[in-house]
């Protein structure tokens, strides 16, 4: 009678393992994006929102000394609430015309 032995690099072993490792990948990359709610709001760090508008850490200092962005500060470190960012974005809005 033959007896089977299931070693790492068997199919059903491998597979398993193959699929454990893409999930894995997965996960970490998920992790690494993820943004935790506080009641709702998600806030941003100066250098996540200057990559999310395409503008410098610099652009978003003078917006908040002109008073257009508002942002938390706790300690050395800024925060944007996202809700507000929504509200910038939309107040500044230019709908398109269709040329005639």
């Amino acid at each position: 009678m033959k007896e089977n032995i299931f070693t790492e690099h068997g199919e059903p072993i491998a597979g398993a393992l193959d699929s454990m490792k893409r999930s894995s990948h997965k996960l970490s990359r998920f992790m690494k994006c993820y943004q935790p709610m506080l009641k709702g709001e998600r806030y941003f760090t100066d250098r996540e929102l200057s990559f999310l508008l395409h503008v410098s850490r610099r652009t978003l200092q003078e917006y908040r000394n002109e008073g257009l962005l508002s942002y938390v500060r706790i300690g050395g470190k800024v925060l944007y609430r996202e809700s507000d960012i929504k509200e910038l974005l939309d107040s500044h809005y230019q709908r398109a015309f269709p040329r005639k």
